[in-house]
């Protein structure tokens, strides 16, 4: 679905590669995570991915199709972002306006933005919240509408950047479990930067960011129990697998009903 090749990135002003030199290929249908300190690179790249930046050096395709300019209409309808503070995503007086602005930006009849509109607000748990405006509503809720907003715009491609850090516990759990159901029952490729590495385990793949550079992929289970890539990309490993390093008489557990299995015996 995505293929990266020797991908460079310079802010203005830098030195110093954002990016540098990146190449990788992600499947389609998959969801991946993308981890790495403050400044590996990680939120460059998937603002490169909807074409916000343009590469210094390097290509991106998607779906088969190179990003140039002359391009970016066609990328765009593959590939939505939601990010960390969904407030900068707001652009409508109440919650049916901002799901209903992208579709109206793409010139859907009038009757299937009213469709897609109750539909989406549907899954997402905000049905009963369409006339309120957006600044009432919880950071959670919040983060439900911008994700209802680029569901209804049906990409193949969808990029969490972040959209946890600023939630309190029950609004991570809420989005974390709308991601799982998405994930679950629709075949997209999702695409989660994030710190938090209880939201990166459930991925099937990760792919590890230091100093611009890829230094490690594979699956969660391989990537987070490697001492070496949690030190060089200063990333934390998973409270279960903490815990279960630290339990020396049990076999090795990798889910949490595996672990209290163990414990209990």
């Amino acid at each position: 679905m995505i293929e990266i090749k020797n991908l460079k990135f310079r802010y203005d002003g830098s030195n110093v590669n954002a990016l540098d030199g990146v190449t990788l290929t992600l499947p389609k249908g998959k969801y991946i995570a993308i981890l790495g300190h403050n400044g590996s690179g990680k939120s460059t790249l998937s603002k490169l991915l909807v074409g916000l930046y343009k590469p210094t050096e390097g290509e991106i395709i998607i779906d088969g199709i190179k990003m140039r300019i002359n391009s970016l209409k066609d990328i765009r309808k593959k590939i939505g972002i939601i990010f960390q503070n969904p407030d900068n995503q707001f652009i409508g007086s109440s919650v049916e306006d901002d799901i209903a602005f992208g579709l109206e930006n793409h010139c859907v009849p009038r009757d299937e933005i009213e469709k897609r509109v109750n539909s989406y607000a549907k899954k997402v748990g905000m049905e009963k919240f369409l006339e309120r405006e957006p600044h009432t509503l919880s950071g959670g809720q919040k983060q439900k509408v911008a994700i209802a907003s680029i569901l209804a715009l049906d990409p193949q491609i969808i990029i969490f950047d972040e959209i946890t850090s600023m939630l309190d516990p029950k609004g991570k759990k809420e989005v974390l479990n709308l991601i799982k159901e998405i994930q679950k029952y629709q075949e997209k490729t999702l695409i989660s930067i994030t710190h938090d590495m209880d939201e990166a385990i459930q991925a099937d793949h990760i792919l590890v960011f230091a100093k611009g550079k890829l230094i490690a992929e594979g699956n969660p289970e391989a990537i987070l129990k490697n001492k070496e890539i949690i030190k060089i990309a200063k990333i934390d490993s998973p409270f279960i697998y903490k815990l279960s390093s630290k339990i020396k008489d049990i076999k090795p557990v990798y889910d949490a009903q595996e672990l209290i299995g163990e414990i209990w015996k």
